[in-house]
């Protein structure tokens, strides 16, 4: 089957079987390892090989940080948020790696319901941690070797505090691209060095309260463009936040130095975007009324060398460059971390490298080639990383939703091969939490609960609605958004 102004694309689903996968591999020329389920022990079950914060965590299974859009406006706790944890804790992964992307500030949010780590919002967010541990005890007897980490951050130029319909951008640097997509107009948006001082104390606070609410780790994030992954290719930027790799390191280095000044033993991790490149949009070629065209590379002739980036090639911000993404990876070694949660781009500007899937969201485009390709990028660049990171680090692999049935067992190769520690799993956690702890224990998988990459867990809240799967969690088909979702596809010719 092919999409509408894109190449053919096969789906998976139309496999018979793993011979199937290997053949569509060699087909596209990439190298993704797979192996048949036996009934021998699953490294997916097996104990990690890292001890956070005193515990080890049981399985290989983790599930990604998530940015909910369904708090209260004071970036407090509802039951959908109650539910969602509580699932995480049901779906027997042993390592959370923050379940949900918490803001570190007001300001700093995504969207006017994203949660918040503030002494207003603790009672809440400790009342979800006991809701995972629990949920997570009474499936499967203990949770002594569960291990939670919270996701810290601020979203940068993709701040809308307020208005689901207004950015409110704060930027490290002006981008001769982003700019004008995310209404960013003038240099007071770009933050002081004074600015950013104030920040980093907003972070320590925060670990503060992490480890006082419970948390094993905290995760500073640096991905996706947001705003401290930004801060990575801020070679423009003067001052000491910016132009070499030490400036642009430092705002890491302060965080991680604050909260040891403040007597907090919290270990931490990072979140990382391993590569990017240059934004993308629809081409308007092969664009209709309605229907969204292909995704290609914004013109960037006008801002060569590229010095707007992090792990992309200043000659071509076509290709990638991993150079200072192993570097950036020592500089957290150094500092003692514990966890590398990979991933890959932006889901603002690149979304078809950090999440690829079949079917796009409203703000992004088709795919203009199979996405498997983009799969084999990040498999491989944590491969590269993992070698380099040695076992000082627990390397988590993302970007394994769009396998669908042949996620355990290209999961399963990548853990036996020793080319990440774990697992990650984000929005395939939301129609199936518990998809590969069955394939760890041999049991069938519910094919009706596995993810298709319809993408209306971003097309949703893209347009202001809650966030949640859609297509196959019926306590979301069944709510009145479900409708209001159908008619903005239909409109935006998805």
């Amino acid at each position: 089957m092919s999409l509408p102004n894109s190449s053919p694309i096969t789906r998976l689903g139309s496999l018979k079987s793993l011979e199937d996968f290997h053949a569509l591999c060699a087909k596209l020329n990439i190298q993704i390892p797979a192996e048949a389920l036996t009934d021998a022990p699953s490294p997916i079950a097996e104990p990690a090989n890292i001890t956070i914060n005193g515990k080890r965590p049981g399985n290989r299974i983790v599930i990604h940080p998530m940015e909910g859009w369904d708090g209260t406006t004071t970036g407090g706790v509802t039951d959908e948020m109650r539910r969602r944890w509580k699932r995480f804790g049901e779906s027997g992964a042993k390592t959370i790696c923050g379940a949900e992307a918490m803001a570190v500030r007001p300001d700093g949010r995504a969207n006017p319901n994203q949660l918040i780590i503030n002494e207003q919002n603790k009672a809440g967010i400790a009342e979800l941690l006991d809701i995972l541990k629990t949920a997570h005890a009474d499936m499967y007897g203990t949770a002594d070797d569960l291990v939670i980490g919270f996701q810290l951050t601020h979203s940068g130029r993709f701040c809308r505090p307020v208005d689901k319909q207004r950015w409110e951008s704060h930027v490290a640097f002006r981008h001769p691209i982003l700019d004008r997509k995310f209404n960013v107009t003038s240099d007071a948006q770009i933050m002081s060095d004074a600015d950013v001082e104030d920040l980093i104390a907003e972070y320590v606070r925060a670990a503060r309260l992490a480890r006082d609410i419970g948390a094993d780790f905290v995760d500073l994030k640096h991905c996706h463009g947001y705003l401290l992954h930004e801060f990575l290719g801020a070679h423009t930027r003067p001052g000491k936040y910016g132009g070499s790799f030490e400036n642009r390191t430092r705002i890491l280095r302060e965080i991680v130095e604050g909260i040891r000044a403040d007597g907090n033993p919290i270990d931490f991790g990072v979140r990382l975007s391993l590569f990017d490149k240059v934004p993308h949009r629809p081409d308007p070629e092969r664009s209709q009324p309605g229907k969204l065209g292909p995704g290609i590379p914004e013109d960037f002739s006008h801002c060569l060398p590229y010095h707007y980036g992090f792990g992309v090639s200043q000659e071509d911000p076509t290709q990638i460059d991993l150079s200072e993404t192993f570097a950036f990876v020592e500089v957290v070694k150094q500092l003692g971390g514990k966890v590398l949660n990979t991933t890959a781009g932006s889901p603002y500007y690149t979304p078809h490298l950090q999440r690829p899937a079949s079917f796009p969201p409203s703000d992004g485009y088709q795919p203009a080639y199979d996405p498997l390709v983009d799969v084999e990028r990040q498999i491989q660049a944590v491969r590269e990383v993992k070698a380099r990171a040695g076992d000082a680090l627990y390397v988590i692999g993302s970007g394994y939703t769009y396998l669908q049935e042949f996620l355990a067992p290209v999961a399963t190769a990548v853990l036996r091969g020793g080319w990440a520690d774990a697992i990650g799993l984000g929005r395939a956690v939301l129609s199936y939490p518990a998809m590969l702890t069955d394939a760890a224990a041999g049991r069938s998988l519910e094919k009706k609960l596995i993810c298709r990459t319809f993408s209306e867990c971003t097309t949703a809240p893209r347009n202001g609605l809650i966030s949640g799967c859609y297509p196959l969690d019926k306590f979301y088909t069944q709510r009145p958004e479900f409708a209001q979702l159908k008619e903005l596809k239909k409109k935006a010719g998805l």
